[in-house]
């Protein structure tokens, strides 16, 4: 009997914790955690892939020698290199070659000797991107060596000693996206939803704005004066992440309004932020050495926009920055008129605000 009974405990125990298990992870729950484990591998596929095989590819150099034919010679060696990683491009001499540099027009100088006894002086500006300076520098030393030539490589654009191989600026873009997909979040599941009240975006988007100004100015102080880890002009760096921030929140808001699930809406917004446009960004490897897909997004999606924009600021005074400027500000202007332009019937129709009145 005390078996029987032990037995029947058991077995009528084992129903109860699978009816247990069945009501905790509902269908609605397991569909959650199937889509938090597809965003997990695609960011493992994205990181991997864009990582894996740092290759640099049509990366601009000036050349400029001291006569015509070295510097023919020299253009069409380095343009005949296996998988064209770089693009050689003639210029009159060394001034005009630095200058291009400080401009963004190109990432690196090969400044042939007039003397065939001397080495050659290659210019590069680690500041551009991480293992940018080292790949081009490995890849012009092969091209010279085989030819008998020498190369003595310059660093005219070093990074800051608190922002070695761009780890800080990176790490200050990425903590202004999060912010900016985080306050979103916080709008739009804390103002009720789409159910909210006609009137609950525009003063969400007013929100969003003004905490962007603030989360810019105060990621630029982190890094700026109270780190000194990112260089450059502190006001520049405040409005870059400002605009950052708006991009990121208002293009996450905007998806909530749009598509109106709450998990269908932030798994996009993560794909676009965090699983595409982190890996593509050039902060652990320049754009022009991932695959074609990454070099292709990252200077189109916000993260890597914001991050051109602040190394711009940071190491070139602000030269080169101006496409990466528009491109945020595109995403920011597109973010903030689909988000309102969701509520425009609403409003048209005389919705309510989401406040209750009171009759007398």
């Amino acid at each position: 009997m005390a078996a029987q009974r032990a037995d029947g405990g058991l077995g009528s125990r084992s129903p109860a914790g699978f009816r247990g298990i069945r009501d905790t992870v509902s269908g609605r729950s397991a569909l959650l955690v199937i889509g938090v484990l597809v965003l997990q591998t695609a960011f493992v596929l994205s990181c991997v892939g864009a990582f894996r095989d740092p290759t640099a590819h049509r990366v601009p150099l000036a050349v400029t020698a001291p006569t015509t034919e070295s510097a023919d010679n020299a253009f069409y060696r380095l343009a005949l290199l296996h998988g064209e990683p770089v693009d050689p491009r003639r210029v009159a001499d060394e001034a005009a070659a630095r200058r291009q540099i400080r401009d963004r027009e190109v990432d690196g100088a090969l400044l042939l000797s007039p003397r065939g006894g001397d080495a050659d002086l290659l210019l590069v500006a680690g500041g551009a991107g991480p293992s940018l300076a080292e790949e081009l520098a490995g890849r012009v030393a092969t091209a010279e060596e085989r030819y008998g030539r020498t190369v003595r490589v310059q660093d005219v654009v070093p990074f800051a000693p608190g922002d070695a191989r761009s780890v800080s600026s990176f790490s200050l873009v990425v903590g202004w996206c999060g912010g900016g997909m985080l306050c979103a979040w916080a709008l739009a599941f804390g103002g009720g939803g789409r159910q909210g009240g006609a009137r609950r975006t525009p003063v969400a988007m007013g929100v969003l704005v003004l905490y962007s100004v603030v989360a810019g100015l105060l990621g630029a102080l982190v890094a700026g004066p109270l780190l000194h880890a990112v260089p450059g002009r502190f006001w520049a760096l405040w409005g870059i992440g400002a605009l950052l921030v708006l991009a990121v929140g208002a293009l996450t808001f905007a998806l909530h309004e749009l598509i109106g699930v709450p998990a269908v809406a932030a798994a996009l917004a993560l794909l676009v932020v965090v699983v595409l446009g982190v890996p593509s960004a050039g902060g652990v490897y320049a754009t022009e050495l991932l695959p074609a897909f990454w070099r292709t997004i990252g200077p189109a999606l916000p993260p890597g926009a914001g991050l051109d924009a602040a190394r711009s600021v940071a190491y070139f005074g602000g030269n080169g920055a101006a496409g990466a400027l528009w491109t945020l500000a595109a995403w920011a202007a597109g973010g903030v008129a689909a988000a309102l332009l969701c509520r425009i019937p609403a409003l048209r129709a005389g919705a309510p605000s989401g406040r209750v009145r009171r009759t007398p």
